[in-house]
C-alpha cells in the first residue's frame, strides 16, 4: 500500500506539473482549487459512505446550502433593507413561526393527556395547519415588502472565512433534519430520499427571491485573500495578480483540506472509527452490543455535510457569483460518486487523491477533446467529407464520455478503488 500511495500521489503531481506546463499558470492554479474543493466535499462523502455505509445522492443540496451561506455572510450590507420595514417584519415572522413550532410540540404531547389515537393524529395535522397559516400571514407580506423596496435582504459584510465556517454549520442543521427523517430508510430508498431533499432545497433556495435573489445571482462575492484587482493596485502585471491571488486562496483552500484531512484521519483510526466501520458492515450485530445505530448514522451524516457545506461555500467564493440555476446533479452529485469510487471508499487518501484526479480529467476532457475534434475536421475536409460540426458542444459532452470510460476501467481492474480501505486486524 505504501508503493501505491508513493505511485499514486507522484503520478497526480506530474500530472498537475503537466497541466501547468500546457495550460499556463493562471490556469493551473485555479484548476486545483476548484480540484481541492471537490475533494473536501468527496471527503465528506466519504465520511459518510465509507465510514458509515450511507447512500447520499443529495450532495446538491449541501452544496447550495454552502454557497447560500457565504453569501448571506460575506456579500456587503444592503442599506435599502435595513432602511425600510423588511426588518421588523422579519422579525414578526420569527415570532410567528416560535409561536408556529410550540403549537406542533405541544400537539405531539397531547397523550399525557389521555389523547391517543385518531383524535391525536388530528390535533397533530391541525396544529400544522395552523402553525403553517400563522406563518404564512407574516411571511408573505414581508417577502413582498422586501422585494418591491429594497429587492433582496443583502448580506452582512463579515469576513468571508466566518461564511466558510457558517456553511458547514448550516449544512449540519440541515442535515440533521433530514437524517431525523429518511435515515430510518434502506439504502435503495435512502438515495431516493436524498435525491427528493436536495431537488426541495434547490427549489425553495431558487423561489426564495427575498433572501437569496433566487435566479437573478448575487455578485461579486468578496475573497478572503487579496483578489486580482488588489495586487493590479499594488504594481502587478494582469497576468502575475491572477497567479498570486489564485495562488494565496489555493493556500488558504490547502490548509483547510489539510486540517480536515487530519482530524478525520485521527478519528477514522481511533474507537470512534472503529464503531462506524461496525455499524456500517454488520448494524444489527453492532445494535446487540449496545451501540446506538441510528444516533450514530445521525452523527455520521451530520459530519460529512459538514465538509459539503464548506467545500460549497469555497467554490461559491472563488467564482464570486451565487447562481442557484448552476446547479446540475451531473457536476454536484454524480461527479462526486465518482471520486469517491476511483479514489476508494472508505480511504481518507482515496478521497483526496480520487477529488483531485476526477477533477483534472473533467475540466480537461473538454479542451483536449475539442482538439481532436479539429483535428479529425481537418482529415474530414481534406479526404472530401466535410467537416464536423458543432465542435464545441461536442467537446463539452465529451466530458461524460470520458467520465464513464474512467469509472468502467477503475471499475474492471480496480473495482474497490485506486487507494482502498485498509483495515488492520489483530489476531
Amino acid at each position: 500500500m505504501t508503493k501505491r500511495y508513493i505511485v499514486a500521489f507522484v503520478g497526480l503531481f506530474v500530472l498537475i506539473l503537466g497541466v501547468g506546463m500546457l495550460m499556463g499558470a493562471p490556469f493551473t492554479v485555479r484548476l486545483m482549487v476548484e480540484a481541492f474543493a471537490f475533494a473536501l466535499i468527496a471527503m465528506g462523502l466519504n465520511i459518510q459512505w465509507g465510514f458509515g455505509g450511507l447512500f447520499n445522492f443529495g450532495i446538491l443540496g449541501m452544496l447550495m446550502v454552502g454557497g447560500f451561506a457565504v453569501t448571506f455572510i460575506s456579500y456587503p450590507v444592503n442599506p435599502d433593507f435595513w432602511a425600510s420595514a423588511g426588518p421588523v417584519m422579519l422579525g414578526r415572522t420569527l415570532v410567528a413561526a416560535a409561536i408556529g413550532a410550540v403549537l406542533i410540540v405541544m400537539a405531539h404531547r397531547v397523550q399525557r393527556f389521555g389523547v391517543t389515537g385518531k383524535w391525536r393524529a388530528t390535533i397533530i395535522v391541525l396544529a400544522w395547519f395552523i402553525a403553517y397559516v400563522i406563518f404564512r400571514s407574516q411571511m408573505d407580506p414581508a417577502a413582498n415588502l422586501i422585494v418591491s423596496e429594497a429587492g433582496w435582504v443583502g448580506g452582512l459584510g463579515l469576513p468571508v472565512v466566518l461564511g466558510w465556517v457558517f456553511g458547514g454549520a448550516l449544512a449540519a442543521i440541515v442535515a440533521f433534519f433530514v437524517g431525523k427523517v429518511s435515515l430510518g430508510l434502506r439504502t435503495d430508498y435512502l438515495a431516493i430520499a436524498t435525491i427528493g431533499i436536495a431537488e426541495i432545497l434547490r427549489a425553495v433556495i431558487k423561489n426564495l427571491e427575498w433572501l437569496t435573489r433566487g435566479t437573478l445571482t448575487v455578485s461579486p462575492i468578496p475573497w478572503p485573500v487579496p483578489d486580482p484587482l488588489a495586487y493590479q493596485a499594488m504594481g502587478a502585471a494582469p497576468t502575475e495578480s491572477f497567479i498570486y491571488a489564485r495562488a494565496g486562496y489555493l493556500a488558504l483552500v490547502i490548509a483547510v483540506v489539510v486540517l480536515a484531512l487530519w482530524l478525520i484521519h485521527r478519528a477514522y483510526m481511533g474507537p470512534w472509527g472503529r464503531m462506524m466501520r461496525a455499524i456500517r458492515d454488520n448494524h444489527i450485530a453492532a445494535a446487540s452490543m449496545g451501540k446506538d445505530v441510528t444516533g450514530r448514522q445521525l452523527e455520521i451524516f451530520v459530519f460529512g455535510s459538514v465538509l459539503m457545506g464548506i467545500g460549497g461555500a469555497i467554490l461559491v467564493s472563488f467564482v464570486q457569483i451565487f447562481d442557484p440555476s448552476s446547479y446540475q446533479p451531473i457536476h454536484h452529485t454524480f461527479l462526486i460518486w465518482v471520486m469517491l469510487i476511483v479514489g476508494g471508499s472508505g480511504n481518507n487518501f482515496g478521497a483526496l487523491f480520487g477529488g483531485l484526479f476526477i477533477y483534472i480529467i473533467w475540466i480537461l476532457s473538454e479542451p483536449l477533446a475539442q482538439a481532436l475534434f479539429v483535428v479529425a475536421s481537418g482529415f474530414s475536409e481534406d479526404m472530401g467529407w466535410g467537416a464536423i460540426p458543432d465542435i464545441q458542444a461536442r467537446s463539452v459532452q465529451m466530458r461524460v464520455f470520458v467520465l464513464g470510460l474512467v469509472i468502467s476501467i477503475a471499475l474492471r481492474f480496480a473495482p474497490r478503488g485506486l487507494l482502498p480501505e485498509v483495515i488492520k486486524r489483530h489476531d
